[in-house]
């Protein structure tokens, strides 16, 4: 299994890649540069790039609505360039609260211009001079939209590679199908491994049925915290809030995918208790709602027996990559988690 790192919103630059580099020395495999509302991911892909050497890096994730599907295949290609071949472009949908609320974008049709998306970043990449006729996008623009003036181009530069992995952050059914058969990876959040079979295999087997044989193995990237030792549970608690967040706040009733998540998880009594404390402002209330078992199940946090068994099981459950986001105090703390989940996977 692959392991990999999520930087935080939060911090320098600076600081935030020396620790990269250190938790690269210490086994990490790939790490994730987000994209919210923060600073933009692209600037700080482009500084680890030249501060690593070995380490893969990947957006986690660019949204969709908020470059043209040009842009982002230009800009996945730079990233490639720079990197000498180590990016994977990470896309998602992300979520109404983020696109409307602050691109002031409207947030339409996610699943057919993900689709549209993929397609034309790969004809980019392949120095095709770029035709394409979807529902979403026409390159180039018609006649009767524009000047009239524009024509086919093709990129400029020759790619390092002309297949840039794609990963797809996907929760919903038809999202995960959709993963299943065009990217190269594909990152849920809160993955439940005994329960992944039965909320995804579904939507996993019909996109794997018209999956091309050239993109291989399908890449299961699981977000969680890590934490190990004999009495690091309470270190799960900004953890829980977290989960309270997500499963209560992002997005209204009956209009929340990862409440939606939780009640396929078979929560579905405390998906609603959650939602319900969250949406009235007390979110602490929330937090405390939030199932022990839930919250156990999708973290690496516990002694060390516990958490080679968790390991076993994502594993189990097709898992490749973990993406840990270690909880400690200090960057060698941090290195030292790595390090340890480095001895577990092998």
């Amino acid at each position: 299994m692959r392991i990999g790192a999520q930087l935080s919103y939060a911090g320098g630059f600076t600081e935030a890649v020396a620790e990269v580099a250190e938790q690269e020395r210490a086994g990490l495999d790939i790490v994730f540069v987000p994209e919210a509302y923060s600073y933009d991911a692209v600037s700080l892909l482009g500084y680890l790039a030249a501060r690593t050497e070995r380490v893969e890096l990947a957006s986690g994730i660019l949204q969709i609505y908020t470059r043209t599907p040009a842009l982002t295949a230009m800009t996945a290609a730079g990233l490639d360039y720079v990197s000498d071949g180590r990016f994977t472009l990470g896309l998602g949908a992300s979520g109404p609260q983020v696109i409307e609320g602050f691109h002031g974008v409207r947030y339409d049709a996610p699943i057919g211009r993900t689709r549209e998306i993929v397609e034309i970043c790969r004809q980019v990449w392949r120095r095709e001079r770029v035709e394409y006729e979807g529902r979403h996008y026409r390159i180039p623009l018609p006649a009767e939209e524009g000047s009239g003036l524009g024509k086919p181009l093709k990129l400029i530069n020759h790619p390092v590679r002309e297949r840039i992995p794609i990963l797809l952050a996907a929760l919903g059914p038809k999202n995960v199908a959709l993963t299943a058969e065009l990217a190269e990876g594909w990152q849920p959040i809160f993955f439940y491994p005994e329960k992944a079979g039965e909320v995804w295999g579904g939507p996993l087997a019909e996109g794997k049925a018209k999956r091309a044989p050239e993109l291989g193995e399908l890449d299961v990237v699981a977000s969680l915290p890590l934490a190990i030792g004999e009495d690091v549970e309470h270190l799960l608690e900004p953890y829980r809030h977290m989960v309270a967040l997500y499963v209560g706040g992002m997005g209204a009733r009956g209009k929340n995918f990862y409440n939606d998540l939780a009640i396929r998880y078979g929560f579905a009594d405390a998906a609603k208790e959650i939602q319900d404390l969250y949406l009235d402002g007390k979110k602490a209330e929330a937090a405390a709602a939030v199932p022990d078992e839930l919250l156990r199940a999708i973290s690496l946090v516990g002694p060390l027996g516990f958490v080679k068994e968790r390991v076993a099981a994502f594993a189990e459950a097709g898992v490749t990559t973990l993406l840990v986001h270690p909880l400690a105090d200090t960057a060698a703390e941090r290195v030292n988690l790595i390090s340890q989940l480095r001895d577990i996977t092998g």
